[in-house]
């Protein structure tokens, strides 16, 4: 105590300007390195996670100041049972797509479940039926506790899992999985957000990431049911950019509608029909909010 009170507290006293430094710098360089470390993001998925997180959420984040990796292990199609099966037999069959940290796109085909775990250190990984069983809960869990328990085995403590539900069909669809649900988009839609908040409950997710949800949401628009380009896969701006924005607000905690990014082939009534069914899907998960656009 009496060596502090004989130090002068002047600005040019050695002995101060150099316990400033030595408490100083410590606390400066810990809160740079934890702004500048980028959220990774890794999705187990197929086409409809392609559509929601290849496209736009980097932007997004960006837009917000956030740093992200962002990464999909695509196969087309692909249900829960099948990365079960190539988890249990390392099959190197996907094609692992990544945007890194500064925005650029890569892709290594022949990849493994194993290699793309162990790739980054995750934030995130999502999980996701294939569309046609979307709305089917035993389906997702005959496969979904086995390929959950693989997945936490190879990573880290505080990487936290998530569920992504994908988004009902339109309504003159003609893709064969459509008849799992009379092909009436009110009933898959309905099955889809009922199996999705029986799969959250398990307890595995930090989020559920409510995207169909969202698209039903947007579908109650001027837009209309024109949310998807072929009956099933997203429409390719307004309505890929509507899941994205779905997935910035739940990861990121913050009201997407304050972000001011718009893709270039986006009109702004089309932005503001995005990120408020967005909004709305993360209010409501399980339940459609009609908008008034």
């Amino acid at each position: 105590m009496n060596f502090f009170k004989r130090i002068k507290p002047s600005k040019n006293n050695p002995i101060v300007l150099f316990l400033l430094f030595t408490l100083l710098i410590p606390l400066w360089t810990t809160a740079q390195e934890t702004k500048a470390k980028p959220i990774k993001i890794l999705a187990i998925g197929n086409s409809f996670s392609e559509d929601a997180i290849e496209n736009y959420l980097y932007e997004l984040a960006n837009y917000a100041g956030e740093r992200t990796i962002i990464a999909n292990l695509y196969i087309g199609g692909a249900p829960l049972s099948l990365h079960l099966e190539n988890s249990q037999n390392n099959k190197a069959s996907y094609s692992y797509r990544k945007i890194t940290v500064d925005g650029k796109k890569t892709t290594r085909e022949k990849t493994s479940l194993y290699d793309a775990l162990h790739d980054e250190d995750w934030d995130y990984i999502s999980f996701q039926q294939a569309s046609p069983l979307s709305g089917d809960y035993p389906s997702i869990h005959k496969s979904l506790p086995d390929l959950v328990s693989y997945v936490k085995k190879q990573v880290s403590e505080q990487t936290n899992l998530l569920y992504h539900q994908t988004w009902a069909y339109q309504q003159n669809s003609t893709h064969t999985g459509f008849q799992n649900y009379e092909n009436s988009q009110k009933k898959m839609y309905q099955a889809i957000a009922k199996a999705s908040q029986k799969t959250y409950k398990l307890g595995y997710f930090k989020h559920l990431i409510p995207a169909g949800t969202a698209i039903q949401n947007a579908r109650t628009s001027s837009i209309g049911d024109n949310f998807t380009r072929d009956g099933y896969h997203l429409q390719l701006s307004y309505g890929r950019f509507t899941a994205a924005c779905t997935w910035f607000e739940k990861l990121f905690n913050t009201d997407v509608r304050n972000n001011t990014y718009i893709p270039e082939d986006i009109s702004p009534i089309e932005a503001k029909i995005a990120k408020s069914a967005a909004h709305a899907a993360i209010k409501k998960p399980y339940k459609v909010s009609t908008l008034k656009f």
